[in-house]
């Protein structure tokens, strides 16, 4: 009976260990590494801006104003002028508060967080003033035209939302995710938002 040398069974133990090795990566490299929900996060939190939705605004501010006595005006002390700008409002989901659960490398969860308005923009470089008047008991101020900005703002707001900026910002927040998710190999996709509870005190 012939005898098996030590080097030649190391030699055939190390290929059989060798073999066994690159058979299991060749199988995983077959499957692919998926994705947890870390990594996934970690790629839509570079994704923000694309999410924003935009409104551009033209718009004219009336303002008029008097001194007033026990709430009564005063005559001849009025104030007042129009102001022509340009501005722009921006609205989103925050994605930083986005929740992720990567169930299997083709199956994911995100919960989105109800939409915000994030910027109300008015370009000062395009206000123009005009009607604007000139009256010594009761001139006009630079608090005056900051008040009138600021009312401006909030009516931009609010009109905004009734046109449905929200409900566009979290459309356009849901494509966005859906088609990086899809771009990283996940075929099951489900996006829900986020249930805000009311707080009774």
């Amino acid at each position: 009976m012939k005898k098996i040398s030590i080097p030649t069974l190391f030699f055939f133990l190390t290929t059989v260990i060798l073999a066994f090795t690159l058979l299991i990566t060749n199988k995983l490299t077959d499957k692919g590494i998926g994705y947890d929900s870390s990594t996934v996060m970690s790629r839509i939190s570079h994704i923000q801006e694309l999410a924003l939705v935009k409104h551009n605004y033209t718009g004219v501010i009336g303002f008029k104003d008097y001194k007033r006595i026990l709430n009564i005006n005063i005559p001849l002390t009025d104030k007042y002028f129009l102001l022509k700008y340009n501005g722009y409002l921006k609205a989103g989901v925050d994605f930083s508060r986005i929740k992720i659960n990567a169930l299997t490398d083709s199956m994911v969860h995100v919960s989105i967080p109800k939409p915000e308005i994030f910027d109300t923009v008015i370009d000062e470089g395009s206000i123009q003033i005009y009607n604007e008047s000139e009256n010594a008991f009761n001139p006009i101020k630079i608090s005056d035209y900051n008040e009138a900005l600021s009312r401006e703002k909030n009516i931009m707001i609010n009109d905004a939302i009734k046109q449905g900026i929200l409900k566009d910002a979290t459309d356009q927040a849901k494509m966005v995710l859906t088609t990086m998710l899809e771009e990283m190999g996940f075929i099951d996709i489900k996006i829900t938002e986020e249930l805000i509870i009311p707080q009774f005190k």
